[in-house]
């Protein structure tokens, strides 16, 4: 019962979610703010699937940190962050909530609850954990459903307020350049930071480290985001731009930097590990080349779908991400018996996916 009650919390928070913002900016604002946020969530997708590519996270965990950026953490930063501003208007006097909401409590809560799912997956679900590029994965997706829903309501709040903008008024076409333009991935960005801790935390050994790692991401994701938050609502545009290009660019060019360096360790380790896969006659001789490279798995797929069907296709991808897993896998201890549990499951997918994939290029040459 435990997946379908974790269902049915998503649809209620993302009813809750719908129904707020909708009470808030109207049906029309939303549908505008809903077609204006699919340009920005569509290319920060589909970065952290290329980010993504070595050893593809299951489709359903991707799928599930989406939705869960979209509607947990959504509605708990939506509630915690009411409530703060309040008491910020208690405490520092009306008009100063939204400041203190902003500054503190929002970087606070939202990466809280985007990283939540993160440690959850790191925790019940440890054998789709690698290492840091995984830890980015689960954030960044985390990270753009949350951005998916705050983007329909800023989109569809400016829309509510000044239509689609003149020379006079900033509508949503302003906001669509400031928000999907020029800062897609700020809240991707934050987040990732939070997942590299974990992802740092899943490859070491060292206690401190492990339990060091995930806090120190999860602060350094606070103060990006309190930074940014306090330059759009305490500084003027000069600190803004400032904030913009001094910090927030070059920060996403260090973690890009860090992602390439990461995919480029990726590919050593399973080129590392062929030759032992062939001397244990997991895989053929033949296939060392095709398996080294993303362009030659990719190729080796394509060359199964014109020849085999697209099932065929999808086997031969399953059979490159056992290879993958089983690559990794080699930096676990062998004797230990989570190890081995894991490389036999391994080794079963490989050899049905292998065997499947075989049937159907018969199948299909008549032989």
């Amino acid at each position: 019962m435990l997946p379908v009650l974790g269902v049915l919390v998503l649809a209620l928070c993302g009813l809750l979610v719908f129904g707020l913002v909708t009470a808030r900016v109207g049906v029309l604002a939303v549908v505008i703010g809903v077609l204006a946020a699919l340009v920005p969530v569509g290319l920060v997708t589909a970065a952290f699937l290329w980010v993504d590519r070595w050893e593809p996270e299951p489709a359903k965990l991707l799928l599930l940190a989406f939705f869960w950026g979209a509607c947990i953490a959504t509605i708990t930063a939506l509630l915690i962050n009411s409530t703060a501003e309040a008491v910020g208007d208690l405490w520092l006097g009306d008009g100063n909530g939204n400041k203190f909401s902003a500054v503190v409590s929002a970087p606070l809560v939202e990466e809280a609850a985007k990283g939540a799912f993160v440690l959850l997956v790191f925790w019940r679900r440890r054998s789709e954990f690698d290492g840091v590029v995984d830890g980015i994965v689960y954030a960044g997706f985390s990270a753009a459903g949350f951005a998916f829903v705050e983007n329909i309501y800023y989109f569809g709040r400016a829309f509510a307020e000044s239509g689609f903008g003149d020379g006079t008024s900033a509508g949503v076409l302003a906001a669509f350049v400031l928000r999907g333009v020029l800062s897609p991935f700020t809240h991707p960005l934050f987040a990732t930071l939070t997942g590299i801790g974990i992802g740092l935390a899943a490859s070491a050994s060292n206690r401190q480290v492990r339990i060091l790692a995930p806090l120190g991401g999860y602060l350094c994701a606070v103060l990006l985001h309190a930074l940014w938050n306090g330059a759009a609502v305490l500084g003027g545009s000069k600190a803004f731009l400032n904030v913009y290009f001094l910090i927030m660019v070059p920060m996403f060019l260090g973690v890009a930097w860090l992602v390439v360096l990461q995919r480029r360790r990726e590919q050593r380790i399973v080129a590392a590990a062929l030759p032992d896969m062939v001397a244990a006659r997991w895989i053929a001789r033949s296939e060392v080349d095709l398996l080294a490279s993303l362009s030659g798995r990719r190729e080796w797929r394509k060359q199964a779908k014109r020849q085999s069907g697209r099932r065929a296709a999808k086997e031969v991808g399953r059979y490159q991400t056992s290879v993958t897993e089983l690559a990794f896998l080699r930096r676990t201890p062998v004797d230990s018996e989570e190890a081995m549990a894991r490389q036999d499951e391994l080794l079963t997918v490989l050899r049905s996916s292998r065997a499947e994939a075989v049937r159907l290029a018969e199948q299909s040459t008549g032989g």
